[in-house]
């Protein structure tokens, strides 16, 4: 069962069972929206837009054409995504850049994703960061711009540059 907040506005039909959309979001007609997803407070969703299964988007974040969210993402509060890469009042580009945001991937909050990157499968992108460029599966990357700071393992463990938990234990990816 979907459940919609009443002060949603949800335009598509294409969201999939037990997703829940909360207060003040905003989906246009032509997004499709997987399973199990949280949408939380105040998001606005686009038309060209692709999230798969059991992604958690929270609060404050807008999600523009040519996003993609791959399954089992975690989009933090207030994440920017962009789409044109030289915006102009009243000038549309033929076609939007394509982002995508690849399973199991995690966005920290109030973090900027510039249109035309690919966050790879599991990688984790920390609080605050701007992505200027793609991102490789199991990488860790924050600042401002994002660099390379170590990896993070498929169940969340952040390791060093050197593959070593907290612990100093050598992890594999």
């Amino acid at each position: 069962m979907i459940k919609v907040h009443p002060t949603a506005e949800v335009h598509t039909s294409c969201i999939g069972e037990d997703t829940m959309v909360w207060q003040y979001s905003i989906i246009l007609a032509g997004a499709k929206i997987g399973k199990n997803c949280n949408i939380n407070f105040n998001v606005f969703i686009e038309n060209d837009v692709i999230i798969g299964d059991n992604v958690t988007i929270k609060s404050g974040v807008q999600v523009w054409d040519g996003v993609r969210i791959e399954d089992d993402v975690f989009v933090g509060p207030n994440v920017t995504f962009t789409n044109d890469i030289v915006p102009r009042s009243k000038q549309y580009p033929e076609s939007f850049k394509e982002t995508i945001i690849s399973k199991g991937s995690s966005i920290g909050a109030n973090s900027t994703i510039v249109a035309g990157n690919i966050i790879g499968a599991y990688a984790f992108v920390g609080a605050g960061s701007v992505v200027t460029k793609s991102i490789l599966p199991f990488h860790v990357y924050y600042g401002n711009p994002a660099e390379h700071k170590g990896y993070v393992t498929k169940e969340g463990v952040l390791l060093d540059l050197g593959f070593k938990d907290k612990n100093g234990i050598t992890h594999k990816l």
